[in-house]
């Protein structure tokens, strides 16, 4: 009777490790083999091409995926990996996926690393579960060639497939973007501070920034601001971004990270708050520069209700900032504001840039006054 108990015991004790192995628990930060540097055996690679489906430790494969090294030649192009040694490619109809176990109900961010190769108008689809979105990464913004982006979803259950998934159908198979560094971080919703009817308007709430990427986050469009990877925020475009930025890396005008608007018009910064029709309120922000070399003469528009103003900054390309003010009377109980960059600006090396907005807060005033700059 002992044996069989102790048989029993043991039973459990494998089934438990092996459902421990089948979903990876949450962490903020790097996902388990996040990085690819652990990979397949030779035994299960046609050169390049990843043969088996669980051929990457905890990482589940269908499509045309590769396992490429940094260094190596893809056609005519070298591109190096930005988190470490080895990234994956997908090419058509490809897939890579991870479970992974979260609390229901909350909210994730997923953030990783991705560079086009051959394809002109490239996208990936990103789904956790029955939530999915489109990513558009045809733009490169960084000379490297390779740009973070992010996504948020809320978790419909404790345990989620996250997926990213290549749709494409060209002519050569294997032609799609590299990936690399995927982490996750838990999303949580800032409440209004006190004094400020905004929520995040400092921007100190939103998407994982690995330590060692100087270039940022992209924050793909998003037209919900319930599952925006900035919490409160919509980011309204077809195709384009806005990039979320960090003190290690760049000049913010106030706390750790900022918003920089690169790609113009194309692009704006929205969120939507409640006020009372004919009553004054007082629209506040930062505008600056990175501090990363974009030397342009800048203009941040922000419209609230039918108000509107520019916002005029001349960037040396090394940090700076200045506050701007605009006083609106609402006309709806919902008002929308926005903030846009007026046009596109380039550094010396072809890449996009733009102004950084910062620390914006709306509130009540009594009476109507002047717009001004201050």
């Amino acid at each position: 009777m002992a044996d069989i108990m102790s048989s029993r015991c043991v039973a459990l004790l494998l089934l438990v490790s092996v459902a421990a192995q089948a979903a990876s628990g949450v962490t903020d930060g790097l996902l388990p083999n996040g990085n690819f540097e652990q990979g397949p055996a030779k035994s299960e690679l046609n050169g390049t091409r990843v043969t088996g489906k669980n051929s990457i430790p905890n990482w589940e494969i269908s499509g045309f995926v590769e396992y490429i090294g940094s260094g190596q030649q893809l056609d005519d192009m070298i591109l190096p990996v930005p988190g470490g040694a080895w990234a994956v490619r997908l090419g058509n109809d490809a897939t890579i996926r991870q479970q992974l176990s979260v609390t229901r109900r909350g909210y994730y961010t997923i953030t990783f690393a991705a560079a086009r190769t051959c394809a002109q108008a490239d996208t990936l689809n990103v789904s956790a579960g029955p939530e999915s979105g489109v990513l558009p990464i045809q733009t490169v913004y960084t000379s490297s060639g390779w740009d973070s982006y992010c996504w948020t979803f809320k978790a419909r259950h404790s345990t989620v497939w996250l997926s990213i998934h290549h749709p494409g159908h060209e002519d050569d198979p294997a032609c799609g973007p590299l990936i690399d560094s995927i982490a996750i971080k838990t999303l949580r919703s800032p409440p209004r501070p006190k004094g400020n009817m905004l929520r995040n308007g400092d921007f100190e709430e939103g998407p994982f920034i690995f330590p060692n990427t100087p270039w940022g986050v992209l924050v793909p469009p998003m037209m919900e601001d319930v599952h925006s990877p900035l919490p409160g925020w919509m980011i309204m475009s077809d195709t384009k971004v806005v990039k979320y930025v960090d003190s290690p890396h760049h000049v913010v005008p106030h706390g750790s990270y900022a918003v920089e608007l690169v790609a113009g018009r194309e692009t704006a910064l929205v969120q939507e708050v409640s006020t009372t029709p004919g009553k004054w309120y007082a629209l506040s922000f930062s505008v600056g520069d990175a501090g990363n070399g974009c030397q342009e003469s800048m203009i941040v528009e922000a419209y609230a209700a039918r108000s509107r103003m520019q916002v005029p900054y001349s960037s040396r390309g090394t940090g700076g900032s200045k506050r701007a003010r605009l006083e609106f009377a609402a006309v709806d109980k919902v008002t929308r504001v926005v903030l846009q960059s007026d046009n596109h600006h380039m550094k010396h090396d072809g890449t996009l840039c733009g102004p950084v907005v910062d620390d914006v807060s709306l509130v009540s005033v009594r009476k109507h006054a002047a717009r001004r700059l201050l």
